[in-house]
């Protein structure tokens, strides 16, 4: 049987009743669902799997029920899969989960008789290394920050692209980002906002210390390296807003563009700058 999983916002009491519904649905249809551990808080009615082994049970489509963090966790856990995800807007402004819920089941429909578009959307490939070897490793859809501690006082960073030296300065923190995430944490920092299919990253200084330092768009294929040079009690590294890692003195943080694309489940004509209108009142007077 087509399996499908489900990714579930927690605390949202709406999913006591949604999800049993869903599960109805989707088996009326021939598809055997799959929860992760969170969709067992609404129901016990489906096969639990904890989230990280969701991609293990092989499913041709992931629904995402809750907001643009639902969703962003759900495209790390699929990141290596290619896994199509259809992301229904559960939250408060659902910039990247577009579909509302009275479009879920006409979106379904349109997928299982394979009507829906496919968008791609670039991630971000990220490697921490620490005295020249290699931590850990991150894929991002949004973008990764590097900011200091709870001391309100500044650090240093040094940014280098494809081995050349870039600037180094005072700063909040630093965040390379996606265009898909242009239109989060950066765009709030004064970051540009580029258009999804575009093939650049952009460096984006939080609150510097220079009237001359301004956001970097790069080709998508650079090398960037982060260099955290001195910073005054403590930095981290956050991933998608919602993984965070304590870093040290000279850490280095190498990003570039994933070999890995998220693939959202798109039915209809709405586009990139409908959603800025409608989201962010993108050219209101």
């Amino acid at each position: 049987m087509r399996r499908v999983a489900i990714i579930a916002k927690p605390q949202k009491e709406e999913l006591h009743q949604i999800l049993p519904e869903l599960l109805l649905w989707l088996r009326a249809h021939g598809y055997d669902p799959i929860l992760d551990h969170i969709g067992c808080s609404y129901t016990q009615d489906a096969c639990i799997v904890p989230r990280h082994e969701l991609p293990n049970e092989n499913p041709e489509l992931v629904i995402v029920l809750g907001g643009d963090g639902t969703l962003l966790a759900a495209a790390r856990v699929f990141a290596k899969t290619g896994v199509p995800i259809l992301s229904v807007n559960l939250g408060s402004l659902g910039f990247l989960t577009e579909v509302r819920l009275d479009q879920l089941y006409s979106h379904l429909e349109g997928w299982s008789k394979a009507c829906c578009g496919i968008e791609e959307r670039s991630m971000l490939h990220c490697e921490l290394h620490r005295n020249g070897e290699l931590v850990s490793d991150y894929e991002a859809l949004n973008d990764v920050v590097v900011s200091k501690g709870a001391i309100a006082r500044m650090g240093d960073f040094r940014v280098a692209l494809d081995h050349q030296l870039v600037a180094a300065f005072r700063a909040d923190g630093v965040i390379i980002s996606t265009p898909t995430g242009s239109t989060a944490y950066s765009l709030a920092a004064n970051g540009p906002i580029l258009a999804p299919d575009v093939d650049a990253l952009i460096v984006t200084p939080i609150c510097p210390h220079l009237l001359t330092l301004r956001p970097l768009v790069v080709q998508g294929n650079s090398d960037l390296i982060l260099s955290v040079t001195d910073v005054p009690d403590q930095a981290y590294l956050t991933v998608d807003g919602q993984e965070a890692i304590a870093l040290q003195v000279n850490d280095e943080l190498h990003c570039r563009k994933s070999v890995h694309k998220v693939k959202l489940v798109r039915m209809g004509t709405t586009g990139f700058f409908d959603v800025l209108r409608a989201k962010l009142k993108w050219g209101e007077r």
